[in-house]
């Protein structure tokens, strides 16, 4: 496979070949603060908060929030299991990421991403609406379950780390990755886990889409479709970009959603 090959998947939308007006049945969701929506959003787009993808509850403040808040927050954009769900941010996608391993953690696999979000679409000539979002009318009363086969836990780290198979991909900055700055009370890494900065996974002379070189980069990793990934950063913020990266090269990938908040503050796990 060529360099391309991660442009090609189905799951990945360019922002010149999504059509407006939407299909009734997909759902495009902007994943960026209110201020941001109101000044620039996608016609037909609605709104999901960042915070609304995590449980704020220190120290792993990044962790899956609890279903009735997350059933909440869908229920209020019209989120329905029949719908198609396509995500982007104002960051190249880090929040659109969560965004689309939660819908993996409920069960809705039905979901693309807009390459280089709203920065790209800009780019690209196309269309931007003010205003700020107004919630649909009706609402979904759908009712969500998670499904854990995307969700990794300090056990299933732990199992990882001297797996040979697996590898725990940390999308830190290198100085975080190497000690030298920490948001916890400890500084390092997950022995064993290799450094791949998220800030590396977009390409900002093509307007923060994905770089061409991913399943190369991966490669350099000894990450392929034969080895099983946890990805994990700092609050799974960052993380949620390189796990839409592993889901659209095919590759098993699941987030360790208490990331190095939750590793870097439990003394009794070992670190490097």
């Amino acid at each position: 496979m060529t360099s391309q090959s991660i442009l090609s998947s189905p799951q990945l939308i360019e922002p010149e070949d999504l059509i407006l007006p939407l299909r009734n049945d997909d759902l495009l969701i902007q994943v960026t603060a209110p201020n941001v929506f109101s000044q620039a959003h996608i016609e037909g787009a609605v709104l999901l908060e960042p915070a609304q993808l995590c449980c704020g509850i220190p120290p792993a403040v990044g962790k899956l929030p609890d279903l009735p808040l997350l059933q909440q927050a869908m229920a209020r954009i019209g989120y329905h299991p029949n719908r198609r769900v396509i995500a982007y941010d104002d960051e190249g996608g880090g929040w659109a990421g969560k965004l689309l391993w939660v819908m993996d953690v409920i069960g809705h696999h039905n979901w693309a991403y807009l390459n280089g979000g709203l920065h790209a679409w800009a780019a690209a000539g196309r269309a931007l609406s003010a205003g700020e979002f107004l919630a649909p009318t009706l609402s979904s009363q759908t009712q969500l379950e998670f499904n854990s086969h995307a969700v990794a836990e300090i056990n299933d780290v732990l199992a990882a780390i001297d797996e040979p198979n697996h590898v725990i991909l940390d999308v830190r900055s290198r100085e975080e990755y190497l000690g030298g700055r920490s948001g916890s009370a400890r500084a390092g890494h997950i022995p064993g886990a290799v450094n791949l900065d998220w800030e590396l996974l977009k390409d900002p002379s093509r307007h923060w889409r994905l770089r061409n070189s991913l399943r190369e980069d991966f490669a350099s990793l000894g990450i392929d479709q034969t080895t099983q990934v946890i990805t994990h950063c700092q609050t799974h913020h960052r993380s949620g970009l390189s796990y839409l990266v592993g889901r659209l090269l095919g590759v098993d990938i699941r987030a360790y959603h208490g990331s190095w908040a939750e590793w870097g503050n439990d003394p009794s796990l070992p670190i490097e």
